[in-house]
């Protein structure tokens, strides 16, 4: 009775549309039917904090996602308001209830296996743009540096002595990041060919075809076609290789205060998620590799 004179209020006086209604309607007929299973002598006006815990613990363990429980949450709390205005109810159960949080998705990277065969067994092309392209994949891949972080980098921030690099990052903070052998000759080997073929006054580190400095739609453009070569991805972007720096290193064993540092990150929790990325492909593994998983 309490149900259907509340979805009149809303049909007749609130001019809901009737598929809102009734949604509205199976939410809380779903309610309704909740507890009743739990009480055959249920009553709206009874209904305390606890009945509402209990039937979003019911929903969670059901497989609803938190988004469809707060829209089910959302059509309670309107519900209990409307009788509270009809002093159908003293107090809203719902006045201390917060929904679940949405989980945030984890970040999407590349498989070691993926990588490998992208730099060493894939053809970039030649000359200086396919030496350009593929030292870009390899930067994101071996330092986690940002778009802009890349793009803003000058020869004069490259140290081949210390085998150290400046970048600057969020709010103009700089740190540095250290690079292997392996960069070190890629990015020799990209400069000789850059200053043989390209003129410029840029002091750009990674340069255009007419000198100038290289752009966020090229670099995009580039990461994009290059993963497409060994990956399905929907996602492939630049920032999907810095995801994959950070979850190689915490593969293979680097803590995570040190890939905070070098991914320039504020706190340690912006870099925990990648804990929750590495602890998600154990458990692939293991349910691979288990024969009673």
């Amino acid at each position: 009775m309490l149900i259907d004179s509340f979805l009149d209020y809303l049909r007749y006086e609130r001019n809901y549309s009737e598929y809102t209604v009734s949604s509205y309607g199976k939410d809380l007929n779903q309610f309704q039917e909740f507890l009743q299973g739990e009480n055959e002598e249920f009553s709206f006006r009874q209904v305390t904090s606890e009945d509402v815990r209990e039937w979003i613990v019911f929903l969670m363990d059901s497989g609803h996602a938190a988004s469809s429980v707060n829209r089910k949450l959302s059509s309670l709390r309107t519900f209990f308001k409307y009788l509270l205005k009809q002093k159908e109810v003293e107090q809203d159960p719902l006045r201390k209830i917060n929904g679940p949080k949405k989980a945030k998705p984890l970040p999407v990277f590349l498989k070691e296996s993926e990588m490998n065969r992208l730099l060493d067994e894939t053809d970039f092309g030649e000359g200086f743009i396919g030496c350009r392209d593929k030292l870009v994949i390899q930067m994101f891949y071996a330092t986690g540096m940002r778009l802009s972080e890349l793009i803003g980098l000058n020869d004069s921030d490259v140290d081949f002595s210390s085998s150290l690099l400046k970048v600057t990052g969020k709010r103009n903070k700089q740190r540095l990041i250290p690079f292997g052998d392996e960069l070190k000759d890629a990015m020799l080997g990209y400069m000789s060919i850059r200053d043989l073929e390209v003129r410029g006054e840029e002091q750009a580190f990674f340069v255009l075809p007419d000198g100038k400095r290289i752009t966020r739609a090229v670099v995009y453009e580039l990461v994009r076609r290059n993963l497409s070569k060994v990956v399905t991805l929907r996602k492939r972007s630049p920032h999907v290789l810095r995801h994959t720096f950070a979850t190689t290193m915490l593969n293979n064993d680097a803590k995570l205060g040190a890939v905070k540092e070098l991914l320039g990150h504020a706190t340690l929790a912006a870099t925990e998620v990648y804990t929750h990325t590495t602890f998600e492909e154990l458990k692939k593994v293991y349910k691979q590799a288990h024969p009673r998983s």
